[in-house]
């Protein structure tokens, strides 16, 4: 599928706000898959598709979770974590992605897993420092993404759990578990 007829079904799926974002995300994919060696190609396809599901209704997520057997521990979780499965296997019907890694990197772009990919790496990443987000932290993790890939992973995922765990909100397990694989393999790029 090309760049611009999955801009055009994406763009039909969220709001503008969100669309922008998108837009920043897949610039930043393309950016860190330049640096770190991605395919061009499948980042920007699943920088554009990473949050397809995101304004889907609850209940409709849910029924996929449901009817998908997929992870059900999704679930005991807020719901914001449910668009990335959900939006994975919506692309994969509603557009004929079925490239395995493109859809695995919108899988888990919200929670992150042990042993990523490169490209999951990227558009987590990606969708983490894109250029339209402010908050506590991220300029310090885009400085760290411009010298190695998995300690900006590792610093995102060190922020992320602190910010839930202050809030008293749980942390999934496949984060925890990504935030470990960083840790252990601290040096590598």
């Amino acid at each position: 599928m090309n760049r611009d007829k999955a801009l055009l079904l994406v763009k039909k799926q969220i709001t503008e706000k969100r669309y922008q974002h998108t837009l920043g995300v897949e610039k930043t994919a393309l950016e860190l898959a330049a640096q770190y060696g991605a395919n061009p190609t499948k980042a920007s396809l699943a920088a554009i598709f990473h949050d397809y599901a995101k304004f889907r209704p609850i209940e409709e997520m849910e029924k996929v979770i449901l009817t998908e057997k997929m992870d059900q521990r999704l679930l005991q979780f807020h719901h914001e974590l449910w668009h990335a499965p959900v939006g994975a296997y919506l692309v994969e019907k509603e557009a004929g992605i079925d490239d395995q890694e493109i859809l695995d990197a919108i899988r888990y772009h919200t929670t992150g897993r042990r042993n990523m990919s490169l490209l999951e790496k990227v558009i987590y990443l990606a969708d983490y420092i894109e250029p339209g987000r402010y908050f506590p932290g991220v300029d310090e993790v885009r400085e760290i993404a411009k010298r190695n890939l998995n300690q900006a992973l590792l610093k995102a995922a060190k922020n992320t759990i602190i910010f839930l765990v202050s809030r008293d909100q749980m942390v999934f397990p496949d984060s925890l578990e990504m935030y470990h694989d960083l840790l252990k393999n601290k040096g590598a790029q």
